[in-house]
C-alpha cells in the first residue's frame, strides 16, 4: 500500500489524545460527642498536615456545625486519608469518623 505523498521535510504527528483531569473529593470530618478536641487537633495536624492554628479553626467548625472540610484530594488519597482517620481514631478509642464526597 502506497503512504500518501508528504512534502519533503514535513512531520507526521500522531492526533493528540486530550487527558482528563482526576476526579477531586472532599475529605469531611463529622462531630461526635466523646472524641476530644484535642484529638481532632492531632488528626488534623498529623494525617492533614495542617499548622496548629488551622487545625484548631477546623475543629471547632465540626464541634459547632457538626462537619469540616480537612481537605480535597484525588480518590485514591482520599481513600487513604479516611482509612487512617479511622484506624487512628480505632487505636485511641474514639468513634471520630471521615468521610469523602465527589466534588
Amino acid at each position: 500500500m502506497a503512504r500518501p505523498y508528504q512534502p519533503e521535510g514535513s512531520v507526521r504527528t500522531r492526533p493528540k489524545k486530550k487527558t482528563e483531569r482526576p476526579h477531586l473529593y472532599k475529605v469531611i470530618l463529622l462531630n461526635d460527642d466523646y472524641t476530644t478536641m484535642d484529638f481532632v487537633v492531632h488528626i488534623l495536624k498529623t494525617v492533614f498536615h495542617k499548622p496548629h492554628d488551622e487545625a484548631v479553626r477546623i475543629m471547632l467548625h465540626v464541634h459547632h456545625n457538626g462537619s469540616g472540610l480537612c481537605g480535597v484530594y484525588t480518590k485514591e488519597i482520599a481513600e487513604t486519608k479516611v482509612k487512617m482517620v479511622h484506624d487512628l481514631a480505632r487505636k485511641n478509642n474514639f468513634p471520630l469518623r471521615c468521610v469523602m464526597e465527589r466534588e
